[in-house]
Order: structure tokens, then C-alpha cells, then sequence
């Protein structure tokens, strides 16, 4: 998918309903959910501090762009026994935004 379909500034208002349980940028930290800062191209249950679910923890997963858009699409369907509540997001130009957006910061929250 060619990236100006990708619309970060779109992205920023798909990632609201997530601000209840997680934070992104320079002054991010671990709540409900872990941070997402770099979160695209880390490894699950990688976050320092967080206490994740057995099953994220041990996935094996690295949340590459096709394997974070498989997850927020239906979390407990790729991660069953994850923590996350959340039912997932359906619609892919979200989705394509959504990563838009979280690909901007990088691991210590800095735009890119």
C-alpha cells in the first residue's frame, strides 16, 4: 500500500478512543496499557515496567505494520488470553491511519 494513502493527522483522531489505556510521546508512560512509542517494529511484551499478559508476553510477535493490522482488528483473535479489552477495529483506511500515526514516534516518543 502506497504511504500517502496513509494519513497521519487521521490517524491522531482513530487513536483517541485508545488514549483510555495507552499514551504515545515524549512524556508517554505505561497505564492501563503499555506506551505505544515505537511500538511499530518492537517485539510484544517488550515494554520495560509493563505487566503484561502471559500470552502477549510469550506471542513471539514483533508488531510489524501486517501483524499490528491482524491484531487491532480482532486482539483476542491473534493474542487469545491478551489483556487488552477491546472488540477492534474494522475499517482498514482507519487501520492505515492509525499506523500512520503511531509510526511517527519513534522508541523515546520523539516525532519523526
Amino acid at each position: 500500500m502506497a504511504a500517502n494513502a496513509q494519513d497521519a493527522a487521521a490517524g491522531e483522531k482513530v487513536f483517541a478512543p485508545c488514549k483510555a489505556c495507552h499514551q504515545i510521546g515524549e512524556t508517554a508512560k505505561n497505564a492501563v496499557g503499555p506506551e505505544l512509542n515505537g511500538v511499530i517494529g518492537r517485539k510484544a511484551g517488550s515494554v520495560e515496567g509493563y505487566n503484561y499478559s502471559a500470552a502477549n508476553k510469550n506471542s513471539g510477535l514483533t508488531w510489524d505494520e501486517a501483524t499490528f493490522r491482524e491484531y487491532i482488528k480482532d486482539p483476542k483473535a491473534k493474542v487469545p488470553g491478551t489483556k487488552m479489552i477491546y472488540a477492534g477495529l474494522k475499517d482498514d483506511k482507519k487501520i492505515d491511519d492509525l499506523i500512520a500515526y503511531l509510526k511517527q514516534f519513534d522508541a523515546s516518543g520523539k516525532k519523526s
